[in-house]
């Protein structure tokens, strides 16, 4: 039964997702093992949504290790248990509350010995700088705890890059890459702490790889030079060999030039979504404090107060003028919904 809430959960927040980006681009370096347990260690920068657009795209149902202050009220708890998410608590939450880590691991390690997938973002945070943080060791911690209790499995680690092309941006686009598995049991034969920093530079140095990594003492400079040279985010490795040959070997995508059909669907669309539109712009977005929680609240709205809303206009129209119209102005309403994030 779980299973088939998962894919209806999971088919729901594709569809919302297919309508909220103008492109989701997936690029996998090899086919990910449908038969093997998997851990998913991904880079961070837009809060739930990279989640959400991991758990679409992977082609696995991952447990989503999230941070534990989200599971204090009891609703939001059963909820978020209910699409396989389990709480890491941090020092951040109290000293006293890092011992229960350990539950959380062992479920890890249960869910690895029936070839389930797990997936965590090993920065620790999200930031929407084009940067890879370095990786707390909290990931090698459930690769050693699942190795030693299970010598003889074959985990995988599975590294993703996540990128944005405007990550605050409605309509748009993002590209995920996700890298060659690596059999970290190949790394692991005395669990000791240098194993623990191989582990950690060669899943980073995967990550870097997969996504735009610019050194972080001159963010500002080199995204300033990156933006003026009009490179696409959507191809990392291209940006980063940009980096690499200090700007002597850069590609540029075409300049877009104003689409004004495409403007002219998105003020139709504000029409018809008045209200959802009145309480983000005025009760919702004035309260989001960090710029990294707007596509997540968007895309919650999305889901959410825009479906009732388009439905509810939808009865209108039908009980006033009948059927045949409040249906025709239901598929209407999601054409253009369509028309102003493709275009």
């Amino acid at each position: 039964m779980k299973t088939v809430w998962l894919h209806i959960v999971r088919a729901y927040v594709g569809l919302g997702l297919f309508f909220y980006y103008k492109k989701i681009k997936v690029v996998r370096e090899q086919n990910i093992p449908k038969n093997k347990p998997i851990l998913f260690v991904s880079n961070h920068q837009n809060a739930l949504l990279d989640a959400l657009l991991i758990g679409v795209t992977s082609g696995r149902f991952s447990y989503f290790l999230t941070r534990a202050s989200v599971f204090k009220k009891p609703l939001v708890a059963k909820l978020l248990s209910g699409v396989n998410m389990l709480p890491v608590y941090r020092v951040r939450d109290g000293w006293s509350t890092i011992s229960k880590n350990n539950s959380t691991f062992k479920t890890c390690t249960d869910k690895f010995k029936m070839n389930q997938a797990v997936a965590l973002f090993p920065e620790g945070n999200h930031n929407l700088n084009r940067t890879v943080r370095p990786l707390s060791k909290g990931f090698v911690r459930i690769v050693f705890e699942t190795l030693s209790t299970y010598p003889e499995l074959d985990l995988q680690v599975v590294p993703i890059g996540l990128n944005y092309r405007e990550a605050t941006v409605f309509g748009d686009s993002v590209a995920l890459y996700y890298g060659k598995p690596i059999p970290v049991k190949l790394f692991v034969s005395e669990f000791s702490n240098e194993e623990i920093n191989v582990i950690k530079k060669t899943v980073q140095s995967k990550i870097k790889g997969l996504t735009t990594h610019v050194d972080p003492t001159r963010y500002d400079e080199t995204i300033a030079k990156l933006n003026a040279l009009n490179v696409d985010y959507l191809n990392p490795k291209s940006v980063n060999r940009c980096l690499k040959t200090n700007f002597e070997d850069c590609e540029s995508k075409p300049k877009q030039t104003v689409n004004w059909i495409k403007q002219v669907f998105k003020v139709l669309l504000i029409l018809n979504l008045f209200m959802p539109f009145v309480i983000w712009k005025y009760a919702i977005k004035p309260k989001i404090k960090e710029l990294e929680f707007i596509g997540t609240f968007r895309f919650a709205l999305v889901l959410t107060i825009v479906p009732f809303w388009i439905l509810l206009l939808s009865v209108i129209v039908a009980l006033n003028f009948g059927m045949l119209f409040g249906v025709a102005y239901l598929f209407s309403t999601l054409f253009i919904g369509l028309l102003s994030v493709k275009l």
